[in-house]
């Protein structure tokens, strides 16, 4: 069957916030880039608007990339397009780590990242003989990636639909967190793209800012010194706005490092401390070990040279119990963090966690995998209740979210800035935390015919309520 177009879909989930939506498309973005100049290729992003059902037929590729918390919606979606006449391939994570499901429905499955096989599956479709999957099993080299086509930038239009753009400048992770699908995903060993493609595609798409997708972006202060140092010489001439990306506690001890970050625009870190338990550190894959005093002094050194913290927690580690919630709001508190991230220990695909969660007879029944966005419980804690872990963690919520919280560390940030700076720093200063607020609106409920017993009600739309008993 000769193409006639290329579609590539991601599912929605968030919706807009005043008329911008949050989670810019950069994967399709770059899979639309590698679509033969030859044949119409469209982005769809359900946040932006709908996929448009009756434009589509025979002829037609559908290519849908979908986490897991959009898997189900993904599986809407293809029904849909399939009952047109259109072919529909399903990539992701949830696609590469759970393969034999996905395929059950799908016309076929991209596993892996794809950049090898989706021109194979353009051209086979493209002859009348597309295949049932097509597996990646080699990690890219990322030297060597297209960069993003000048009708990919026009069509998405990033700076007008999107509040944040997004970038990958590294991939991969050598940590060995038990409940991190990163490896799995993107692989142990940490690839880097030459600095010199990065400036260009900011160049080019005229960014002012943007949130780096890469797992561990900071530990490459550790692996590849040399390369952050001509990084971030190169990234501090140019206008940015700011800049965030994801790191471990260990750039706080590269004081040269954080100087030139901070030359580079960097405006802050998105720290994985994940606990204030000690007892969960075989965990945490040697990326935290539950040190309060070192998490303080890791905080005040980054400060020190001008960047901000993000501290990302995770809760309902076996270690954990019922305190753990006040124990965490306290070195919060005391921390003089600048944004946090809580959400709740979540059993993906493909994890060891999952796998010893299964074998003990732990996780949820009838919980769909749309709940699988770290902001309910879907599994049995070893040391405190499912109700009680669902109530930690709104309580918890209620205290961070509310508008002094929000308010008091965004003042806090924008105070680290020379006030000719506050106009272009504000944004930045307060949307972390505004954006985490927005993402407890999705804690609506659990189903409550799982013989378990209990419902959680939401966040932001009901006023960041606790788990209440049904």
């Amino acid at each position: 069957m000769a193409i006639r177009k290329v579609y590539l879909v991601q599912p929605g989930r968030d919706g807009k916030f005043l008329h911008k939506a949050t989670m810019a498309p950069y994967t399709l973005m770059r899979l639309a880039s590698l679509v033969p100049d030859s044949v119409d290729v469209e982005i769809i992003d359900e946040d932006v608007r709908p996929v448009p059902f009756d434009t589509l037929g025979p002829g037609d590729l559908v290519g849908i990339t979908a986490k897991t918390l959009q898997i189900e919606r993904a599986r809407w979606i293809t029904e849909r397009a399939q009952a047109r006449g259109a072919t529909v391939v399903i990539g992701g994570t949830h696609a590469t780590l759970s393969p034999d499901e996905v395929s059950q429905w799908a016309d076929s499955i991209a596993v892996g990242e794809a950049y090898r096989t989706w021109p194979q599956m353009i051209s086979d479709f493209d002859r009348g003989a597309l295949q049932p999957a097509y597996v990646d099993t080699e990690w890219t080299n990322l030297d060597n990636l297209l960069p993003i086509s000048d009708r990919v930038l026009e069509q998405v239009d990033e700076n007008r639909n999107y509040w944040t753009p997004y970038l990958e400048i590294t991939r991969g992770c050598p940590r060995s967190c038990t409940f991190c699908t990163a490896i799995r995903v993107s692989g142990r060993v940490m690839r880097l793209r030459p600095v010199e493609q990065v400036v260009e595609e900011i160049e080019r798409r005229g960014i002012k800012r943007f949130f780096l997708t890469d797992d561990n972006f900071g530990l490459n202060f550790r692996l590849h010194p040399e390369y952050m140092e001509e990084l971030f010489k190169a990234l501090r001439k140019l206008p940015l706005n700011g800049w965030t990306c994801q790191a471990e506690l260990m750039v706080a001890d590269y004081p040269d490092l954080l100087k030139l970050a901070r030359e580079a625009h960097m405006d802050k870190f998105f720290i994985g401390f994940e606990s204030a338990n000690p007892d969960n550190r075989r965990e945490l894959g040697g990326k935290a070990k539950g040190n309060i005093v070192r998490y303080h002094e890791a905080i005040k050194n980054i400060h020190a040279a001008g960047i901000g913290v993000v501290g990302l927690f995770v809760f309902g580690f076996d270690g954990d119990t019922p305190a753990i919630f006040q124990s965490t709001y306290d070195f919060m508190r005391d921390s003089e963090l600048d944004g946090i991230s809580i959400t709740v220990l979540t059993p993906y695909v493909g994890t060891p966690q999952r796998d010893r969660w299964i074998e003990e007879d732990r996780l949820l029944p009838n919980i769909p995998w749309s709940l699988y966005d770290t902001n309910h419980v879907t599994y049995r804690p070893a040391q405190m209740t499912p109700e009680q872990l669902a109530g930690g963690y709104d309580w918890l919520a209620r205290k961070l979210y509310g508008w002094p919280g929000i308010a008091s560390r965004g003042l806090r940030q924008m105070r680290r800035y020379p006030a000719r700076d506050w106009a272009r720093k504000a944004f930045s200063s307060f949307s972390t935390d505004f954006g985490y607020r927005m993402e407890c609106s999705h804690r609506d409920w659990l189903p409550a015919d799982d013989g378990i017993g209990y419902a959680v009600r939401g966040a932001a739309r009901s006023g960041l309520t606790t788990a209440v008993q049904v």
